[in-house]
């Protein structure tokens, strides 16, 4: 089992879409401007680009800093005919919308200066009409040399004309995505040369999109090595939605994105104000759980994994390709705090999708994919939670590496301890629209913790006959969290 490098387990990452985030200008030679952009705060529409770019997110870099974020993701920022850019043109060029590649080499020595790492997004999969090998057999059809690139069935390939049918194969069936021949020793090549490429241009891992579409045998397994060879430390996550034994076997992915954790946070956490019409995809939680089913969802997501591998996992509520949590509870602050507690107190990388710390909306995609919103229309009570959580992160160690122990769960509470060593904290979470007062014996604790540090509430130890029982008393719809 390979171990967790130390910087994933104490990382809180910032995921980017990079068209929403920030627009920047510079004056290099060679940073071409696009002529027409969608309405920076007009609703984002699927083709529209609003022209945010990397010289944006060097200027907030010191936000980002401020905030206490280690590490960023990024979704794809390779050259693309798409605003998402999930339709990659070429691997090797930075998209120039974004600054090109002389915007990734700042912001990378930028975001190195501030000890923040930088993950990309790797689609690997497929890659699009513009990609040159492909684009080659649109224009010579049966005589391009590059047929064994891609996945060809027959004449003639029908690339946009949806009348006809494609005649190759494009993810879930999408013609602008025709998927590559992993079978190929040349393709299994090339996105092997591509991922380090961009170690040895300084990036700290790969985040990996749809990695379960690729069964070649041994494909990620290769990927792995040569991944490590070039940067041991690197990062490389898997966008696995269920159950995801098969790529933690040690061999293959570090960890995954944690849609396993997102779920039932979701349910708990939101209740009965989560709306079961924001149910996207792989991700449906719903309906509400109760503190006791909770906690049986955690303990059996804990059991799920090596424990190392716990430590690696992407823990989110919300990304790019799901509602903003914020408006999946119509836009209740408790629910979205009490799930943020959550996220920021459970083992693995807590990762913030941009604009969820300043109450950023956002239905299905592509609303969820907003512009980060100028400062006077923050949340600034939702901002400072943010701050507080992390910053407690930070400084309680339990809270990123320490053991994870159910305390107490009832129908609307519950209570866990985060234990490293000598540290112990104790997280509790009331849902419910009532004080809850609950008494229940410790015997997984070592000390007292009996200092509250977040959140509202009070608590009190005590001895009977040798066992430590502990009394809890949380307002309604909140938390408290006792070192």
């Amino acid at each position: 089992m390979n171990k967790t490098k130390d910087w994933v387990k104490n990382a809180v990452f910032y995921q980017i879409f990079p068209d929403r985030f920030a627009r920047g200008t510079t004056t290099i030679k060679g940073q071409w401007q696009a002529s027409t952009y969608e309405g920076w705060d007009a609703t984002p529409t699927y083709q529209g680009y609003k022209g945010g770019n990397l010289w944006g997110v060097i200027d907030k870099l010191d936000y980002l800093e401020d905030l206490g974020i280690n590490a960023i993701y990024f979704t794809p920022i390779f050259q693309s005919a798409s605003n998402h850019r999930y339709h990659t043109h070429d691997y090797y060029q930075v998209d120039p919308m974004l600054g090109g590649n002389v915007a990734f080499e700042a912001l990378i020595e930028a975001a190195h200066n501030k000890d923040i790492k930088v993950v990309l997004d790797g689609v690997f999969n497929h890659a699009s009409r513009g990609f040159f090998f492909f684009n080659d057999i649109l224009e010579n059809g049966p005589n391009s040399p590059w047929l064994d690139w891609l996945k060809i069935h027959d004449w003639p390939v029908s690339a946009y004309d949806g009348e006809k049918p494609a005649n190759y194969e494009g993810w879930i069936g999408d013609r602008a995505l025709p998927e590559f021949n992993h079978d190929n020793p040349q393709v299994k090549e090339y996105i092997m040369q591509v991922a380090e490429y961009w170690l040895h241009k300084g990036i700290d891992g790969w985040r990996l999109d749809v990695p379960n579409e690729v069964d070649t045998p041994g494909f990620w397994q290769e990927f792995r090595d040569r991944v490590k060879v070039v940067n041991s430390d690197a990062y490389i996550v898997g966008e696995i939605w269920g159950d995801a034994s098969y790529w933690l076997d040690g061999t293959q992915f570090d960890g995954v994105m944690n849609y396993r954790f997102t779920e039932p946070t979701i349910a708990f956490a939101g209740g009965e104000n989560y709306d079961p019409k924001y149910c996207q995809g792989e991700l449906n939680p719903y309906p509400p759980i109760s503190g006791t089913e909770y906690a049986i969802r955690i303990d059996a997501l804990l059991k799920l994994y090596d424990w190392e591998i716990q430590l690696a996992q992407l823990n989110l509520l919300d990304s790019h390709d799901t509602p903003r949590m914020i408006t999946t509870v119509g836009k209740d602050k408790d629910s979205f705090m009490l799930s943020t507690v959550l996220l920021m107190t459970f083992p693995g990388a807590p990762s913030i999708f941009y604009g969820d710390e300043v109450g950023l909306p956002g239905g299905k995609d592509p609303d969820c994919r907003r512009v980060f919103p100028e400062a006077q229309e923050w949340d600034v009570e939702i901002l400072k939670v943010y701050k507080e959580l992390i910053a407690l992160r930070h400084k309680y160690a339990a809270l990123r590496t320490g053991d994870y122990k159910t305390l107490y769960a009832d129908q609307t509470v519950y209570v866990f301890g985060r234990i490293l060593d000598e540290e112990e904290v104790i997280v509790a979470v009331n849902t419910g629209k009532e004080q809850a007062v609950s008494n229940f014996v410790v015997t997984e604790l070592q000390s007292k913790p009996d200092n509250v540090i977040y959140g509202s509430g009070r608590l009190a130890w005590h001895n009977i006959t040798d066992v430590k029982k502990l009394e809890i008393v949380i307002p309604p719809r909140s938390s408290l969290i006792i070192g």
